[in-house]
């Protein structure tokens, strides 16, 4: 067997800082370091896309797509969109990634677990469901909290009220919370759902742990939630998240992986 002429077989690199080098091919061990995948006419700020491999190495894997009133996935094996069955039939508006499944929450108030291998969904609403927006926050591979937001007919953006519920995995049904830790939920807004640490935010921010914030509010003002606060009204129920009218925070966006927030007292 003879081998082609090594001028053949060349390829010119050009590394910054160096003078261009003639490499001879065959002479190179070539390492595949990954795979990049393109979806051509997504918009990201409306189509939701959620990536989750099967393996450890990532070769195998399923890509689920929030595309209008639709669920599609596509998987590493057959390499083609196939629709989610067995899905509500209304927009898909909060789509996560946990503990190797995805999770899904529709615009009336539906939450459904897909398993990613058989692309089948199951139910998983709360035991009391409510006419809610609902929101899914992963805590890293610890935790999935489901908030639900109700807005009471003509009040304000700042006045309406949080059920916030977690995943017992094991029992396959939401346990309702008082009590985040030292969480801080960061919720809505084109970069989605964060749920971090107050220690992991700046001394002196105004943002404490156990409470959450909507980076979705008019003029991107939002207050800071949190459970039990007392309205002033005697009939109001305390058993929920609610406002805290004392102090104001407002959203700066300045990249999609940065949030910068100001709180003042007011």
């Amino acid at each position: 067997m003879e081998l082609p002429s090594p001028l053949e077989c060349s390829l010119k690199l050009k590394i910054p800082g160096s003078v261009p080098t003639l490499m001879n091919m065959l002479d190179c061990q070539i390492l595949p370091l990954g795979f990049q995948y393109r979806i051509i006419g997504w918009d990201p700020e409306e189509q939701t896309t959620v990536f989750l491999p099967l393996n450890k190495d990532g070769r195998e894997f399923v890509v689920l797509l929030n595309y209008s009133y639709l669920l599609l996935a596509l998987t590493s094996a057959e390499m083609r969109w196939k629709l989610v069955m067995d899905v509500p039939n209304t927009s898909c508006t909060e789509l996560v990634t946990f503990r190797g499944r995805f999770y899904a929450a529709f615009l009336h108030g539906e939450v459904c677990v897909i398993d990613p291998c058989s692309l089948e969904a199951a139910s998983l609403m709360p035991s009391e469901p409510l006419c809610s927006s609902n929101y899914l926050i992963p805590s890293g591979n610890d935790e999935l909290f489901l908030v639900e937001v109700i807005v009471p007919m003509g009040l304000t953006f700042n006045r309406f009220k949080c059920r916030v519920s977690r995943l017992d995995e094991k029992a396959g049904k939401w346990v309702v919370v008082r009590d985040l830790g030292d969480r801080v939920f960061f919720i809505g807004g084109q970069f989605g759902n964060v749920c971090c640490s107050s220690k992991e935010l700046p001394d002196g921010c105004g943002v404490s742990g156990n409470s959450i914030l909507f980076t979705f509010g008019p003029r991107n003002v939002t207050c800071t939630y949190k459970y039990g606060v007392h309205t002033g009204n005697e009939e109001d129920d305390l058993n929920w998240w609610r406002c805290v009218s004392e102090n104001r925070v407002t959203i700066f966006y300045i990249k999609p992986e940065n949030l910068t927030l100001d709180t003042e007292d007011i």
